[in-house]
Parts: structure tokens; C-alpha cells; sequence
């Protein structure tokens, strides 16, 4: 390694320049959107906690859906909002791959969630009868605890192979948090390695849970247009159309970024739906969760009215 390299410490992370009039605007609004998805979030898991009626295997996983998003949003906004206020930030090198870690693990298990939420919806619908048989409190710590230790350990190994990189004089990252492309952009080592690794890995994290989500639906959607009634159709359709319009919005948000090639004027495309899938998606999950499932706003509506209760007793 060249003493270049040694006296290298941190990186910069660009963001999004040429925001210095509107720079407080933006700032607030991500802001703004960043307590709306804690908010969101942390309601779905409490009342997932705290409602009896709740307490179902879907329910179970959406709480750990909320959960990812949490991490997710938590890792890259409160930097993103300090890079908004001053332009340019740096980062030292270790923060930089914690930030990546986490990014990594927040990512790999939401795409495992869906995965393991759809075949919930395969078993409810098409497995009626032996749901619950097979859906059973064991098997739902089986697979949560499953998706989280292989994204832990998914990420942390693409970590420590870029941790094994060095990175020469520019230390600019062109990007408001640390991904793996830029990353990959400063280093001045031979990064062949480290890409063929990432892409056997997107094929168990991404690609294998895609197809198999693809399959599910496809079965789920010929099983429902067998129900004689149109309002068992329906009833069929509402249970797994919130999950289904997630699944949409977090795989088109991951194929156009990770997928199509990013260069050139591009790069800002990728960057603004960089900021729509860490930014808005969390957010997004608790309102399509919310408005489209007629038991979550029930639930809102019971949690809340005794609290209206008491502040109008006290008002008196």
C-alpha cells in the first residue's frame, strides 16, 4: 500500500449540490418525512404488540417489515440532512462501511421479508385449511431469525472484502451515502474480485426471492379467480394487495438502480431514486399498510379513541 493510501482517512460525501436556494426546503421536508416514518413505523409495531387481534403471522412480519424500515432510514437520513446544511461532509473510512453494512443489511432483509410475507399469503389463500397448521409460532421465529442472520452475515461479508480495497487521491464519494458503486469508484485496487462477489450474492438476495415472490402471486391469482363470489374475490385480493404493491414499489425502485447502468447525467437519475428508496419507501410502507387494510385502521381507531377520551374529560 502507498503512503498515499495510508494518510487517507476519510471520505466526502458530495450530496446533492447546487441546492443553496433551496437547501432549507429540502432539508425540512426530509425531515419532515423522516419523523413521519418513525412515527408510522413505530405506531404499526405497537399496535402489532399491543393488539390482540393483531398478534397473526402476517402481522408478526410486517412489524419486522417496520423494523427494517426504521434501520434503513435511521442509518441514511441524519446524515443526509448534516449534508444538506453544509454542502459537503466527510466520513471516516470505517464510518463509511458501517453506514454500507447497515444499508446492506436493511436492504437484503427487506427483500427476504417479502419473500417470506408472500408465501404467508400463498399458504392463507391457497392453503386455507392447514394455514395455521403450518404457519405455527415456531416456524415464524424460524424464518424471521433466518432472515436477519443471513443478511448479517450477507452484508458483512461484501463488507470486509471492501474494507480490503485501497483508495488512492480522490476521496469524493458523488453520492449522499455511502453504496456500494461509489465505494467501489475511489478504490485504486483491482475491484474484479469484490464485483463477481456481489453478483453471485444478488442471485440468493434478490433474484431467487424475486422469481419465487413472482410465483406465489401467480398461483395466488389463480386460485382467487376460482372463488365462485365476487365478494370472496375481493375479500381474497384485499389480503395480500397491500403486500403486493410494496413488492412492486421496493423491486422497481432496486432494479432501476441496481440494474440499469448508471453514467453520466444517469448517476443523478439514480441518485434522486436512490433518495425515493431511502427516503419515501419507509415511509410509504405504513401508509399503504394503513389505508388498504381495513383491520390496521381499526386497530389506529381503538388505540386512539381513549386517548381523545381523556384529553376530553380533562378538557371538562
Amino acid at each position: 500500500m502507498s503512503a498515499q493510501n495510508l494518510t487517507l482517512s476519510e471520505f466526502r460525501l458530495v450530496g446533492f449540490q447546487n441546492l443553496q436556494e433551496f437547501k432549507f426546503i429540502f432539508f425540512s421536508t426530509i425531515l419532515i418525512f423522516y419523523f413521519m416514518t418513525l412515527t408510522g413505523n413505530l405506531t404499526i409495531i405497537l399496535l402489532i404488540l399491543t393488539i390482540e387481534r393483531l398478534k397473526t403471522p402476517m402481522y408478526y412480519f410486517l412489524s419486522h417489515l417496520s423494523l427494517c424500515d426504521i434501520l434503513l432510514t435511521t442509518n441514511i437520513v441524519p446524515k443526509l440532512l448534516n449534508i444538506v446544511l453544509t454542502t459537503k461532509d466527510s466520513i471516516s473510512i470505517t464510518g463509511c462501511l458501517t453506514q454500507f453494512y447497515f444499508f446492506g443489511v436493511s436492504t437484503v432483509t427487506e427483500c427476504f421479508l417479502l419473500t417470506v410475507m408472500s408465501f404467508d399469503r400463498y399458504l392463507a389463500i391457497c392453503n386455507p385449511l392447514r394455514y395455521h397448521s403450518i404457519m405455527s409460532f415456531k416456524l415464524r421465529l424460524h424464518l424471521v431469525f433466518w432472515t436477519w442472520m443471513l443478511s448479517f452475515v450477507f452484508s458483512l461479508n461484501i463488507t470486509l472484502l471492501l474494507n480490503q480495497l485501497d483508495f488512492c487521491d480522490n476521496n469524493e464519494i458523488d453520492h449522499f451515502f455511502c453504496d456500494f458503486e461509489p465505494i467501489l469508484e475511489l478504490s485504486c485496487s483491482d475491484t474484479y474480485i469484490v464485483k463477481m462477489e456481489d453478483f453471485v450474492l444478488c442471485v440468493p438476495i434478490s433474484l431467487f426471492p424475486f422469481v419465487f415472490i413472482v410465483g406465489t402471486y401467480t398461483r395466488i391469482v389463480l386460485a382467487i379467480m376460482k372463488i365462485p363470489s365476487t365478494t370472496g374475490r375481493h375479500k381474497a385480493f384485499s389480503t395480500c394487495s397491500s403486500h403486493l404493491a410494496v413488492v412492486f414499489m421496493y423491486y422497481g425502485t432496486i432494479i432501476v438502480i441496481y440494474i440499469v447502468p448508471s453514467r453520466g447525467s444517469l448517476k443523478h437519475i439514480s441518485k434522486l431514486l436512490s433518495l425515493l428508496y431511502t427516503v419515501m419507501t419507509p415511509l410509504f410502507n405504513p401508509i399503504i399498510y394503513s389505508l388498504r387494510n381495513q383491520e390496521i385502521r381499526d386497530a389506529v381507531g381503538k388505540f386512539i379513541k381513549p386517548k381523545l377520551s381523556g384529553f376530553s374529560i380533562l378538557g371538562h
